[in-house]
């Protein structure tokens, strides 16, 4: 059964319905951005990059290609974690993703103004590592924000739903990139998109960003930083505290990333892979299966969400790990038949049952932290198990397919992730809202839960 512990009271001022739908925004906005400049930039380093940024005849640049597109995004993250998680701890929420928003913006959009090779030399791939460097600690402070935004502007009791604002932009983030290189590929020649058509991907990033800081500059913080700086409760060392009491919590938030990472590398990032150099397909029809299955996440993330709401969440997140781990090994029996549609439909479910494991995640992280330690706690947990789960994910994947020439290995290393998770899940805690009310209620006085709840359902 689920622990949630309703409480006789909370603050005495409901939160407008029109903030809590610009907390959503915001929070979806900013997590769009960031997946949106990872599809694209994953793009241009296959496309572009190689030949205006790291061409063939240098073996330095080439080197410094594979860590930029493989290592740098990912494991800048942390720091982006460490420094950004604190700051959303003592400063505010609404300070850091307004700054983690402009940093990830910021370095996108110069991207696109960059000077390639002829013009500058190796001062061109260096500078773009740098910047690929800029977007992964961006990144690594965002993510927890955008959770906490969403979910601290919403009722505690609906956490799942609210939070899975930001688990809707990676398919939102997917689906926008490869519609405008679409676009931009249809509209122009080869040459065309090679000589400028490619920065158009990057300089549009300023558009998402110009959005993204109207919707979030207009928001005050949210009510439970508020309260934290009402009743002086913050930390003044939120990261030596969650590495000194909250390392069960820290390790179970950890440990629950690693099966959902891995399933998505799996059925969107290894199958254009494996479609195309085993099964023989076209990399256009696995990439169209692939959005198909992004599309219907835009709705299957907040679905997944809002149920975890209603029924356990662990238990709901859980199934769902089992039921990827077990669809791992029946979906390479399905695409072996070779038919584009057993295909689609294969990652089709493949991604829904991420979607389960994904849209109640964030609601399940930064609930394994007390409210005072949330952002540091979820932003570390975050970008730490990056690291090793969506990190190295693909390469192990291609690394197990050629040494073994089989699938088996692959779907095995999936299970282990899913293994992995489960034991997340069952390190971690249920839901409390009863530590979001009491921080509410010290604000300005009290009125009844339901009061509050149909004020806000109104």
């Amino acid at each position: 059964m689920k622990t949630t512990e309703t409480r006789p009271h909370a603050p005495a001022n409901p939160i407008p319905k029109r903030d809590l739908y610009r907390a959503f925004i915001a929070s979806l906005t900013g997590t769009s951005l960031e997946w949106y400049d990872f599809a694209v930039y994953s793009a241009a380093a296959a496309i572009v990059f190689p030949i205006l940024f790291f061409p063939e005849s240098d073996p330095l640049t080439g080197t410094i290609l594979a860590f930029s597109t493989y290592a740098v995004g990912y494991v800048s993250r942390p720091i982006g974690g460490f420094v950004f998680g604190r700051l959303g701890d003592t400063v505010g929420r609404k300070f850091v993703l307004v700054t983690t928003l402009l940093i990830i913006g910021i370095a996108t959009f110069v991207i696109g103004l960059l000077p390639t090779y002829d013009t500058i030399g190796v001062a061109a791939p260096l500078l773009l590592v740098l910047l690929r460097f800029a977007q992964g600690v961006g990144v690594g402070g965002e993510w927890g924000g955008a959770v906490l935004l969403s979910s601290e502007f919403g009722d505690p009791e609906k956490r799942g739903f609210w939070s899975s604002a930001a688990q809707v932009g990676p398919p939102a983030g997917n689906l926008l990139a490869n519609g405008t290189l679409a676009l931009l590929t249809s509209i122009m020649s080869d040459e065309a998109f090679l000589d400028w058509g490619w920065r158009v991907a990057f300089l549009l990033s300023a558009v998402l960003v110009g959005f993204g800081l109207w919707i979030r500059l207009k928001l005050e913080d949210t009510p439970i930083f508020q309260a934290l700086q009402e009743s002086g409760d913050k930390s003044d060392a939120p990261i030596r505290e969650v590495f000194t009491t909250q390392r069960r919590p820290l390790l179970a938030a950890i440990m629950s990333r690693i099966g959902p990472d891995v399933t998505y590398a799996l059925f969107t990032v290894f199958t254009l892979t494996y479609g195309t150099t085993q099964l023989g397909f076209e990399r256009e029809q696995v990439l169209i299966a692939v959005l198909i299955g992004s599309a219907f996440q835009l709705f299957t993330i907040p679905l997944a969400g809002a149920l975890s709401d209603r029924i356990n969440r662990r238990m709901l997140y859980a199934l769902a790990a089992v039921a990827a781990s077990a669809w791992g090994f029946v979906f390479f029996v399905v695409v072996d038949e070779q038919n584009t549609f057993m295909l689609t439909v294969g990652i089709v479910l493949g991604l829904m049952f991420h979607s389960f494991m994904y849209g109640p995640q964030a609601a399940y992280i930064i609930e394994q932290f007390q409210p005072r330690l949330r952002y540091t706690g979820s932003s570390l947990a975050y970008t730490i198990a990056g690291v090793f789960g969506g990190a190295i994910a693909p390469l192990m994947f291609t690394w197990l397919l050629s040494a073994t020439g089989s699938w088996i290995p692959v779907a095995i290393y999936l299970a282990v992730a899913v293994i992995i998770t489960l034991i997340g899940l069952a390190l971690g805690r249920d839901s409390n809202v009863a530590e979001d009310h009491e921080y509410l209620e010290s604000m300005t006085g009290a009125v009844d839960v339901a009061e509050i709840s149909s004020q806000q359902r109104a």
